[in-house]
């Protein structure tokens, strides 16, 4: 029988969590800079080392079950996280944000997506609990997404601008620089919103796409609420560090959305299978449950997980090697973030 989680567990952690993002919250609009990759790596391996620890905790206090719904769940969020990362190179491109400053786009970015992922997590269970047919709803939108990840072309930095963003820019007047990261500046004597706000909105919407997904994904992981939020939250405080980290190399991962996409796919036909074992749909085996359909276990789904992003990012980095040495350069030398000034 598996065991809960104490509830003095659940609070301490969420509390926990909260001071944490505060803290680094303070810390980047205290002081904007360009993170050097030696920072950037430090921050990535302490929030990956705080989830392992987390999850290290969740098996010592409940049972293996809990710590690898943890882990799958927080390895499901980070790879469309990273995925994630990738629109917001294209939007801080397009926009032109300066290096200094897009830390603090990048941090409002992940508290934006938070509060957007807590109202879907919210949401989300609420439906699951009183609607089981709902995993037929979230497994075909996963499969369609999966389907769609695979063959969409990658987006350019034209597309940064969708067409909420393209109407404020028709409806208000926006002054043609930055000025430091304030949303608001004078310019002759009036004041007028700068490109920041256009490019916090564009965050902002980027964010609620990507919620559509990644949720019913994580939903397919556990339907625990509290570990749903957690890994998302453990997925997206590493994010800033990790777009400093690698820089221009997100860009020739070219195989990344292969591996995001099977992610989406296998969590797509668990949950189809999941919703077959425990159907209560009239018109689907008289409203009974299909037995032959299978439960796909947790540790089974966390293999998947690892096992489809390590292919991927491997294959991306050979492949990104090998154009390289065509050019007849190193990759080192192409992208010159992984190089420590």
């Amino acid at each position: 029988m598996d065991l809960a989680l104490p509830l003095w567990f659940e609070i301490g952690a969420l509390v926990g969590l909260t001071l944490i993002l505060v803290a680094d919250l303070l810390i980047v609009f205290k002081r904007p800079h360009v993170p050097s990759m030696r920072e950037a790596s430090l921050w990535v391996a302490f929030y990956v080392g705080l989830a392992l620890v987390f999850a290290l905790l969740m098996l010592l206090l409940a049972d293996a079950e809990h710590a690898g719904q943890f882990l799958a769940g927080w390895l499901t969020e980070y790879s469309l996280s990273i995925d994630n990362l990738f629109v917001f190179i294209i939007i801080m491109a397009r926009f032109q944000v300066p290096r200094k400053y897009q830390q603090e786009v990048l941090m409002v970015g992940v508290i934006i997506a938070l509060v957007l992922r807590g109202i879907f997590i919210l949401l989300g269970a609420q439906l699951i609990e009183n609607f089981s047919w709902i995993f037929y709803i979230f497994g075909a939108f996963l499969l369609y997404t999966a389907v769609h990840q695979a063959i969409a072309k990658e987006p350019d930095e034209d597309e940064a601008e969708n067409g909420f963003i393209r109407l404020l820019r028709k409806r208000m007047r926006i002054s043609p620089s930055f000025d430091g990261s304030k949303l608001r500046t004078r310019v002759d004597g009036r004041k007028i919103f700068t490109p920041m706000l256009i490019v916090l909105l564009a965050i902002g919407t980027t964010d609620l796409v990507f919620a559509l997904d990644s949720i019913p994904a994580i939903f397919g992981i556990t339907t625990s609420p509290f570990i749903v939020f957690t890994a998302n939250v453990f997925a997206l405080m590493g994010l800033r560090q990790l777009y400093f980290l690698l820089g221009g190399l997100i860009e020739r991962l070219d195989y990344l959305k292969y591996g995001i996409a099977f992610i989406l796919f296998f969590i797509g036909v668990k949950l189809v299978l999941h919703a077959l074992h425990t159907n209560e749909v009239g018109f689907i085996n008289g409203g009974n449950g299909v037995e032959w359909a299978p439960e796909i276990g947790t540790w089974t789904s966390l293999g998947v997980i690892v096992g489809s992003m390590a292919v991927a990012t491997v294959a991306s980095l050979i492949k990104a090697s090998h154009d390289a040495r065509k050019r007849g350069h190193t990759l080192a030398e192409e992208i010159p973030e992984l190089v420590e000034e």
